[in-house]
This record gives C-alpha cells, sequence and structure tokens, in this order.
C-alpha cells in the first residue's frame, strides 16, 4: 500500500475508544465517500476523502471488514484473526491485502475512521464513516497457475482410455419432455448447461461458464469405466476421438478434493471458435494437448488418435458444445449409484494442504 503493507491486529483499547468516541486532541476528521478500487481476489484498494480540521494529529487508520452476509459476527476462516485492521496512516488510497481473511469471490462490507494514538497508548477516534459493500475477484491466471503446479505434484502416470462418459437417470436420456434444462429432447442432444459452484470458490469457471459434464478415468484392473456412479443409474459413452478432436483445446480449471483422500482436476474442452473457447482464453491456464500431466491427446505416425489420462486424480471434463445422443450410446450401468460421491455443489476442504493455495479456498 504505497510503501507500507497494512497489518493486522485485536486492540481492545481501541476498541473503547471508538465506542466512545473521545480523546485529547482536536476532533478528528470522519473518513467520507469510501472509494474501493484494485479489486483482486485477496486484496483491494481504498481510498476517501476527510472534511474538517484535525488531519494532523492522525496518526493511523481503522478498517472494519465484514463477511456481507453476516455484519454481526467474524465468520473468516481463522477464528482469531480480527474484523478490525489497524494501519499507519498513509497516503491515500492504500492496499488492504492478507490471504489468511479476504476469499475470493466473496462480498464484504467495509468502514474506516481516523484515529490518534496518545502518549499512554489509546487512541483518541472519529466517528465511523459510511459502510460501503464490495465483492473481491475470481483466481487470476497466476493463482490458477498455481493451483495448476500442485494438481501436477500428484497427477500420477497416465493410463489409455477410449471414451468419455456421462451418468445420469434414464428419464434424462430417453424422456420426450423438455424438463431438463440440459437437454434438447426434440432433437436428441445434451446442451452445455451452467457449472455449478463446486471446488474452487475462486475458480473462474463456477456459475459461469457452460458446458456439458463427462468424466474419463477407468478402473486400474479393468482398462474399463467404473461400474459405479454417483449421478445415475444409466450411462452415455462417446468416443474420446469425437470429443478430444485436433480441433480441441483443453484448459485447466480447478484442482480441489472433499475431506476425502481423492483428489478432482477439473478440465475444459473447448472446440476452437466456440463461445466456450473465447471464454477460456486468457482467463484458464492453456493445457498442450499432447503433452501435460491429465489429458493427452497423441497422434499416431499413420494419423490414428490414442488418449491417456491421469491416474491418480479423478477428472472432470467439461465440454463447451451440445453433443448429440445419436454420437454415442446410452446403456444401464451395473454397479451402485453412490449418491454420497456427488461433487455437485460441493465445497472444497479449506485446510487441505495438498490443494490450496495462499489466496485460500
Amino acid at each position: 500500500m504505497n510503501g507500507e503493507q497494512l497489518q493486522s491486529r485485536c486492540d481492545g483499547e481501541a476498541s473503547a475508544s471508538a465506542a466512545s468516541g473521545t480523546g485529547d486532541v482536536d476532533p478528528l476528521p470522519v473518513p467520507r465517500l469510501l472509494r474501493i478500487s484494485n479489486v483482486t481476489c485477496d486484496s483491494f484498494n481504498i481510498g476517501w476523502d476527510m472534511e474538517g480540521g484535525g488531519r494532523e494529529g492522525i496518526t493511523h487508520y481503522f478498517i472494519d471488514l465484514n463477511k456481507k452476509e453476516n455484519k454481526s459476527c467474524n465468520k473468516f476462516k481463522h477464528k482469531d484473526v480480527p474484523t478490525k485492521l489497524v494501519a499507519k496512516a498513509v497516503p491515500l488510497p492504500m492496499t488492504v491485502r492478507g490471504h489468511w481473511f479476504l476469499s475470493p469471490r466473496t462480498e464484504y462490507t467495509v468502514s474506516a475512521q481516523t484515529a490518534a494514538k496518545r502518549l499512554d497508548g489509546d487512541y483518541a477516534v472519529s466517528r465511523w464513516s459510511e459502510i460501503v459493500e464490495f465483492c473481491t475477484a475470481d483466481y487470476s491466471t497466476l493463482q490458477l497457475n498455481q493451483l495448476l503446479q500442485k494438481a501436477e505434484a500428484i497427477a500420477g502416470r497416465m493410463l489409455p482410455f477410449t471414451v468419455f462418459y456421462r451418468n445420469h437417470q434414464k428419464d434424462y436420456f430417453y424422456q420426450a419432455s423438455t424438463s431438463y434444462r440440459s437437454r434438447d429432447a426434440q432433437c436428441r442432444r445434451m446442451l452445455p448447461a451452467v457449472k455449478d459452484h463446486s471446488g474452487s470458490h475462486g475458480s473462474p469457471i463456477s456459475g459461469t461458464l457452460e458446458g456439458v459434464f463427462f468424466s474419463c478415468n477407468t478402473e486400474f484392473n479393468t482398462g474399463k469405466p467404473p461400474q459405479d456412479s454417483p449421478y445415475g443409474p444409466y450411462r452415455f459413452q462417446i468416443g474420446a476421438d469425437l470429443l478430444f478432436d485436433q480441433n480441441t483445446n483443453v484448459y485447466f480449471g480447478d484442482f480441489y478434493c472433499m475431506y476425502t483422500s481423492y483428489h478432482y482436476v477439473v478440465l475444459v474442452l473447448a472446440p476452437e471458435g466456440s463461445s466456450g473457447n473465447a471464454f477460456c482464453k486468457g482467463r484458464l491456464p492453456a493445457l498442450h494437448p499432447s503433452d501435460n500431466h491429465f489429458l493427452r491427446r497423441v497422434e499416431g505416425a499413420d494419423g490414428s488418435l490414442s488418449f491417456l489420462h491421469a491416474q491418480d486424480v479423478l477428472l472432470e471434463v467439461v465440454y463447451t458444445d451440445p453433443v448429440n445422443l445419436s454420437s454415442g450410446a446410452v446403456e444401464p450401468i451395473g454397479g451402485q449409484q453412490l449418491t454420497s460421491q456427488s461433487t455437485v455443489n460441493a465445497k472444497k476442504d479449506p485446510s487441505c494442504k495438498v490443494c490450496n493455495i495462499s489466496v485460500g479456498r
């Protein structure tokens, strides 16, 4: 923040003084017209106007920061972190930065007051400013690349596969109505739907990217898709070459776990020229189709294609274009429907050291 990082600490004396609004110096100016700018996933700039005298006596600023959903209760990741931030008075605007109390894509309220530290260590303070609201940003490509590096470290060796598959209830594939928004019953197509909010809170694809979800992991002993599924007893299978051909780009979207030993990697398959590809460019790290740690397309000397997936992570693949049911086959699976393993709107474990980066969830 203009050469000095904002520090955070509890200060009971400051709180008591703030309540009384008294001190042994001239009345301090109240911050007015708070302005929030340069918002990232774990920082923001704050500035304000000040009217009246007493500016020469200002030694500190107090910033009160709270999550919007509960303004009266501090629900930060670490309970010992106060909402009140104390900063030395520096030229405005200044930067508030800290991954341990700011989460990405989260709404906050903030207000400020000016303070003068007295010889006895107590503070004289102004009245609080008005309260303003803002929302932190998604992960930038910098944070996503940090997450990517963590995922690469545990991906493991590559195993061959031949099909992408999608599990669902029977009526999703066979019904004649249009009750499923992700199905075009008349044209027998699976349509892109908005991705839910499972995974990392700061992933830019959550709640924004539209696509059709597929899996491609295989069982180690059979080389085939598993018989169990958390999403339904019927499975659509399509040849890997139909979704991941030479015209399809692959992007890294997320890496997370759900309080288990299993880790998930979300990849996006986006055909060149599609709206999905336009969304991913500049937002997500692009992976080389034939040289990455998760999903590879290998072209043989004769032009044939073969495909590999990472062994030690579960891949969730988002294909950004509609998929015709006629291009694959639907069959019942013989295993169980393990609903407890569903990742729909699943919350990421914020304490996992394997899949978290310095900016939080």
